[in-house]
């Protein structure tokens, strides 16, 4: 049997071969010969028959040295068809084409960070896809060309004061493993449009594939500081506004129109655990605030990660109990938070207006609180006793201990009550963000 003038020898009446792709069009010439075995009665190296080479005869390696030693059985060649069969077989390359990922829905709005997924394939066999195209805005310039193993990056842009800024390539979402090529054409507070295009061994290529599509836009917003509302809030429309109002009114009002709202429960994020986390590290502050029902997988994921980035986060929230059982443990909030146990909760589930909230130790200056609203599912905490100290306590009739946290670095703050329904000492409140933030936490602008 020859392909392209390569014989090989074969006892076989059918064999499958495979004919690689190496240009647009291939054309492959398949030959077979009829050979009989009376030969010379040696083993011949090379066999050449009608002016045809068709090499060594074919012989058992017994020792496995890749050449015929004596006493090795082999096939004794003799005649050959010297009118060999003939079949040409034209081959014509198929384009490779590419898809989003299901995972890959892009919001209407975000920061520059995005995670994107996609999957390429070729009918000619995955293995002759050479290199997947990334362009933004413009499938013109500023083309970068990934190899053909990555399906999977997350985009971020840390230069958006730039008069180009640029988005780097987190192959996998991995701070480890950057691309060496940026991403250009970055368009802030504009939309913007992304493409991939698969590449194959021959040069073929898909169709540059949009996203979104041409029924959606994707407005990507230039941080407008460095600090970082997370809203978690269920039901949040007069929520949010307490806390604008409060952020607003922080430090003489030097945060108006300095930070950033991202709303967890209207926004849909794809890869929503890698986004999020590199979200997050566009800010150096961070102040999340939920009900009792706050995304606790986020929180588990995120906030080492971000706090050994160097970042500073606050948290306000409480976490839900449903029939006596709540939906976490131990292990779950010391993920991200410094406590060692966990101390009383409400025996009737919840706590009246009225509750005071003070500080652990007068000598810190925290501002004294008092519940304004029933606040559901609370809690108290013990915090590490080594790595934190508790700030407030808790003092009614439904429960007493230690209701808030700080860690010796001074970079995370927890309280385990919503301090929109801590405010009935007006002022407390913004006194407490001011107290946490411009003091504790260090925060300039």
């Amino acid at each position: 049997v020859g392909l392209d003038s390569t014989w090989h020898f074969t006892t076989k009446n059918d064999s499958t071969f495979s004919l690689p792709i190496g240009s647009s069009n291939a054309l492959y010439t398949f030959m077979i010969s009829a050979a009989d075995n009376s030969g010379n009665g040696k083993y011949d190296p090379e066999i050449i028959e009608n002016n045809i080479n068709y090499g060594p005869e074919p012989f058992e390696d017994k020792n496995g040295n890749g050449k015929h030693d004596k006493g090795e059985p082999f096939v004794d060649i003799g005649l050959i068809d010297p009118t060999p069969a003939v079949q040409i077989f034209p081959i014509k390359n198929s384009a490779p084409t590419v898809q989003w990922s299901k995972e890959t829905m892009l919001p209407k709005t975000s920061f520059p960070v995005m995670t994107v997924g996609w999957n390429a394939s070729d009918l000619d066999g995955n293995s002759t896809i050479t290199k997947i195209n990334l362009a933004l805005n413009d499938t013109t310039k500023g083309v970068v060309s990934l190899p053909s193993a990555v399906n999977l990056i997350t985009l971020r842009s840390t230069n958006w004061n730039d008069i180009k800024p640029e988005f780097e390539i987190l192959i996998n979402g991995s701070e480890s493993n950057i691309f060496s090529s940026k991403l250009g054409n970055l368009k802030l507070d504009n939309n913007n449009v992304l493409y991939i295009q698969a590449v194959d061994i021959s040069n073929a290529k898909s169709k540059f594939i949009p996203l979104p599509d041409t029924g959606s836009t994707w407005y990507i917003k230039k941080p407008k500081g460095k600090l970082l509302i997370v809203d978690d809030y269920a039901s949040h429309d007069e929520i949010q506004s307490f806390y604008n109002n409060i952020f607003n009114s922080l430090n003489n009002g030097s945060l108006v129109n300095k930070y950033d709202v991202l709303d967890l429960k209207q926004s849909s994020l794809p890869y929503r655990y890698i986004t999020f986390s590199e979200t997050l590290r566009l800010f150096d502050y961070v102040f999340w605030y939920s009900n009792s029902n706050p995304s606790l997988d986020l929180a588990n994921l995120a906030t080492q990660k971000y706090i050994q980035g160097g970042g500073h986060i606050a948290f306000s929230m409480t976490f839900e109990d449903s029939s006596g059982n709540f939906q976490f443990n131990l292990s779950t909030l010391q993920n991200f938070l410094p406590i060692d146990s966990l101390g009383e909760k409400s025996p009737v589930a919840f706590l009246f207006p009225g509750a005071e909230v003070l500080p652990a130790n007068q000598n810190d200056n925290y501002p004294n609180l008092k519940t304004s609203s029933t606040i559901g599912f609370v809690r108290t905490f013990y915090p590490n006793s080594i790595t934190a100290k508790p700030v407030y306590d808790i003092s009614s009739r439904q429960i007493n201990g230690n209701i808030a946290i700080i860690n010796n670095t001074k970079n995370l703050f927890f309280i385990g009550l919503p301090l929109n329904s801590c405010n009935a000492i007006n002022g407390s409140v913004q006194k407490l963000l001011e107290k946490i933030f411009f003091d504790e936490f260090g925060l300039t602008q």
